[in-house]
C-alpha cells in the first residue's frame, strides 16, 4: 500500500520516540495492565506484540481498522508485530453480548482467512529489522488432543473468574444462555497469547476494551503457568459524540473489503462525519502529525462550512485502505456527478458505486427524448413540468446541458454503453441504465 509505504519516512519523527504518549493523546489507550511499565517496556528495545483477528466474516471492518493502525503506529516506533487470525477461534467466534453465533462451516472459515490474511499484510511491513509476521492459531490448535486441552490449559481457569467476565454474565443472564463452546472461547484466546510468548517471546497483546476479559485471560495464564508478567492494551470502543455506535452505515458494518463497501461509499462515510467528531476521528485514523490536526480542527471550529477537516480525514483513511490512486477516482467522480468534471473518465464500478443511491430507471432504448427520461427517472413529475425544465436551462444528460425539448438521446451518449446521469437544476440527479441486447 503506497500510502503506508510512505510512513516509513517518519519512523524517526519525535512522535514515535515516545510511543505509549502518543497513543494517549490519540485517545488510543482505554485500559491496561500496567501504564508505567507499558510506558517503559515501549520506550525501550524491540518487543513481539500481537492482536488477532477472528474470521468472522469475509471482511475486517472499521472496529479492526482502528487494531491495524494501532499495530502499525508500535511498528513505525521500532516494534515487532505478530498479526494473527483465528482458523481456531473462528471456528467458534467470540460470545456476543446477546445470542449464540452461527457457526461456519471449516471450508468457509478456512477461506476467510485467507481473505483476512491479506487485509491484516496490507498495513505492516514484513521486511527490516522488526518485520511483522502472520499466524493461524490453527497451527497449535489442531493437533492438540481434547485430554491435553483439559490437562494442560484448562486446570489452569477457575470457573467462577470465567463466569464475571462481560460477555458470559451478561449471556447468562439472557433467556438463550451461552453454550459451552463460546463459553471456552476466553481459554482458546489465552492459550494463543501463552504459544505466543513461548515461540516469539511476545509481551504485548491489544484489542479493543469489550475484548478486557479475553486479553487478561492470556496475561494471567502465562503468569501462572510461565511466572512471567506481560501484558495487554485495550482501545476505546469509538462511538459518535451523540452517542451512536461508529462505523454504521443504515445498520450495515463499514467494511475494508471493496467488494463489500466500494471505495467511493468508504470515502463519503467519512466525508460526512459530523463536526464533534472530526478531530478523535483524525487522531485515531491518520498518521497526521498533532500540528496538522490542530490545525483542521482550528478550521473545521471557525470554518466549518469549509468541511476543510472532513476531507482531509476522508482522502487519508480511504487512501490508507484503498490505495491513493482509487481515492483520487472516488475524488473525481464525486465531482464530476454535478458538472465539474469529465464523466466519462470514470471506470465503471466507480460509476456505479458512486450512483448506486441516487433514483434510477430503466428502459429498453435508448432512443427517448429527453422530456420522457425526466419523467422516467423521476426527476419530472409530468411531462409539461418536465418541459418547463428544459425550457428554463435545468436539464442536463451526463453534465450536458439540454435546451431543445424535443432532444433524443442516441446511443453514443451512454456511458459504458449503458448508463445515462440525468441531471435537473444543480443537486437533483438521477440514473437511467439502458437494457443489454
Amino acid at each position: 500500500m503506497s500510502q503506508l509505504t510512505d510512513l516509513e519516512s517518519q519512523q524517526n519523527d519525535p512522535s514515535f520516540a515516545n510511543i505509549w504518549q502518543e497513543l494517549k493523546w490519540r485517545g488510543l489507550v482505554h485500559v491496561s495492565t500496567d501504564e508505567v511499565e507499558l510506558e517503559k517496556l515501549l520506550a525501550g528495545d524491540a518487543i513481539t506484540y500481537y492482536c488477532g483477528f477472528d474470521p468472522t466474516a469475509p471482511s475486517l471492518h472499521l472496529g479492526n481498522l482502528v487494531q491495524l493502525l494501532l499495530m502499525r503506529r508500535l511498528q513505525l516506533a521500532g516494534h515487532k508485530p505478530l498479526g494473527l487470525v483465528g482458523g481456531s477461534t473462528g471456528l467458534i467466534g467470540d460470545p456476543r453480548p446477546t445470542a449464540e453465533r452461527t457457526l461456519n462451516t471449516k471450508d468457509t472459515v478456512t477461506e476467510w482467512v485467507g481473505y483476512l490474511q491479506a487485509q491484516v499484510r496490507r498495513f505492516l511491513s514484513f521486511e527490516g529489522a522488526n518485520a511483522a509476521r502472520m499466524v493461524n492459531n490453527l497451527d497449535w490448535t489442531a493437533p492438540l488432543s481434547a485430554i491435553d486441552f483439559l490437562r494442560e490449559i484448562g486446570k489452569h481457569y477457575r470457573v467462577g473468574t470465567m463466569l464475571r467476565k462481560d460477555a458470559v454474565a451478561s449471556r447468562l443472564g439472557s433467556e438463550e444462555g451461552i453454550s459451552y463452546t463460546e463459553f471456552s472461547y476466553q481459554i482458546l484466546q489465552g492459550m494463543d497469547y501463552l504459544q505466543l510468548f513461548r515461540d516469539y517471546g511476545c509481551v504485548l497483546q491489544t484489542g479493543g476494551s469489550d475484548q478486557w476479559g479475553n486479553l487478561t485471560s492470556g496475561t494471567e495464564l502465562i503468569r501462572k503457568v510461565e511466572g512471567k508478567h506481560v501484558h495487554a492494551l485495550g482501545t476505546p470502543l469509538i462511538t459518535n459524540s451523540d452517542g451512536t455506535k461508529f462505523g454504521k452505515s443504515e445498520g450495515n458494518a463499514i467494511w475494508l473489503d471493496p467488494e463489500m463497501c466500494s471505495p467511493y461509499a468508504f470515502y463519503q462515510f467519512w466525508l460526512n462525519t459530523a463536526d464533534a467528531d472530526v478531530a478523535a476521528r483524525l487522531k485515531v485514523f491518520t498518521f497526521l502529525s498533532r500540528a496538522e490536526i490542530e490545525a483542521l480542527e482550528l478550521s473545521v471550529a471557525e470554518r466549518p462550512f469549509a468541511r476543510e477537516g472532513q476531507r482531509k480525514l476522508a482522502y487519508e483513511v480511504t487512501s490508507l485502505v484503498h490505495g491513493v490512486e482509487a481515492t483520487e477516482k472516488v475524488i473525481a467522480a464525486s465531482a464530476a456527478l454535478f458538472g465539474n468534471g469529465d464523466l466519462s473518465v470514470l471506470d465503471e464500478q466507480t460509476l456505479a458505486a458512486a450512483t448506486s443511491e441516487l433514483p434510477s430507471a430503466k428502459i429498453d432504448d435508448a432512443g427517448l427524448g429527453i422530456i420522457d427520461l425526466l419523467v422516467a427517472s423521476g426527476l419530472s413529475e409530468s411531462k409539461s413540468a418536465a418541459r418547463r425544465t428544459v425550457g428554463e436551462g435545468g436539464a442536463y444528460v451526463n453534465n450536458a446541458k439540454i435546451s431543445d425539448p424535443e432532444a433524443v438521446i442516441s446511443p453514443e451518449q451512454l456511458l459504458h454503453g449503458r448508463y445515462l446521469l440525468l441531471r435537473r437544476g444543480k443537486k437533483n440527479l438521477a440514473t437511467v441504465e439502458v437494457a443489454a441486447r
